[in-house]
């Protein structure tokens, strides 16, 4: 009986290393001289063709990541999905493509063996893996740079045509100062973060996304929250303000990134993604309030009880609404210095206003909704900043 078994388990090894000969379309190498994406393109484009993009998207599971999936999917990709923890996370991502184009593998960040494994076959690689807190496994410095760097040096080995990494609008090594002497810890591992990637693959490209809005996000539904109220306030710094920011649509940054990859000529480019329009942050959150009908609620300066509720949520097991980090990060303003955003990619930008009211529809209060349109009246668009001198 166990010969047998083994018999059969050997037979199995055979016929599940033949499978790149099989489907030698899908997995073959692309350093094979007699493979070339181009030539491998068929269909008008849609899901059920193939774009001759086969894309590795590091941070797939996360918000931005699933937005970038469907990109992909919706114009033919083939799509790798590294992953850790349970795959039951990420296996709604498999309707993002048609049957078979999209691939799932484990992978741990710090193991060079995993992380080439899903790469040795694609010519395209997206990071978007960052975290807003650090944990006794991951702090800022193992993911946003350390992690980076990886990536960006197995890239360059495995011949990966395309890299487009993840960074921070206001990633500096002096960011802005709030509370803290050096300022956020966050923007800093970013910068460094940047570094390290021009260091490994010189050609890849870089975005600087502001605050991203849209369906599961941390900026609208952050505010609306009601752990980041007290007592009927929303506590910010300086009452918001002193705060601008730019915040961008998530959808229009999933399409930046396809632009992106199409564009011929963007090697080495550093994109800044922003919205259309600036904000004082007061504007904002006074805006999303009336959206949500609150009447009650007055924004007023960040105390010390508050930074000391910051300091205890962060000891949260997992994914803590906010913390110290997050606080020092929030209130930094945004500022653009000048190098090529969205529009330079050919992206039509969504307007705050015209989403936001989407967005923010769950959270009304008292859960009501009119039966009858125009019962209630629209609430006044947040007015736009003056316009702040780029740096």
């Amino acid at each position: 009986m166990a010969s047998i078994v083994a018999k059969g388990a050997s037979q199995v090894r055979r016929q599940a290393q033949q499978l790149p000969r099989i489907f030698g379309a899908v997995v073959v190498s692309k350093r094979d001289a007699s493979y070339e994406l181009s030539a491998m393109k068929r269909g008008r484009g849609g899901r059920s063709s193939f774009s001759g993009i086969v894309a590795t998207v590091f941070g797939a599971s996360g918000f931005v990541g699933r937005y970038v999936c469907n990109r992909l999917g919706k114009i033919g990709s083939q799509i790798i999905v590294p992953y850790r923890g349970d795959p039951y996370e990420v296996e709604r991502l498999r309707m993002c493509g048609d049957l078979g184009q999209v691939l799932f593998f484990p992978f741990f960040l710090h193991d060079d063996d995993a992380v080439r494994k899903v790469m040795q076959h694609s010519n395209v690689v997206i990071n978007l893996i960052g975290r807003e807190w650090e944990t006794r496994n991951y702090d800022f410095n193992a993911v946003h740079v350390e992690g980076a760097r990886r990536i960006a040096r197995l890239a360059r080995e495995s011949g990966v045509e395309k890299l487009i990494h993840f960074s921070a609008l206001n990633a500096s090594s002096t960011p802005q100062r709030i509370y803290s002497r050096k300022g956020s810890k966050f923007l800093r591992s970013k910068f460094h973060g940047e570094e390290v990637v021009r260091d490994e693959f010189a050609d890849a490209i870089i975005f600087r996304p502001s605050d991203i809005y849209g369906s599961e996000d941390r900026f609208l539904r952050y505010y609306a929250n009601f752990w980041r109220r007290a007592h009927g306030t929303i506590p910010l710094w300086k009452k918001g303000e002193a705060t601008i920011k730019q915040p961008v649509f998530v959808q229009d940054v999933a399409q930046g990134v396809i632009e992106a990859i199409k564009h011929p000529d963007n090697a080495g480019q550093t994109y800044e993604i922003v919205g259309p329009e600036r904000y004082y942050l007061c504007d904002l959150v006074d805006y999303f309030y009336r959206v949500m009908r609150f009447r009650d609620v007055k924004r007023t300066y960040l105390s010390p009880a508050f930074r000391m509720k910051a300091l205890a949520m962060s000891f949260a097991p997992a994914e803590p609404l906010y913390s110290l980090h997050k606080l020092e990060k929030e209130f930094v303003t945004d500022v653009t210095t000048g190098l090529p955003t969205l529009e330079d990619l050919g992206v039509n930008l969504t307007r705050l206003e015209d989403q936001a009211p989407w967005e923010l529809k769950p959270f009304r209060q008292g859960a009501y909704y009119e039966e009858h349109l125009g019962e209630f009246a629209d609430p006044a668009p947040p007015p736009v900043a003056s316009a702040v001198p780029v740096h």
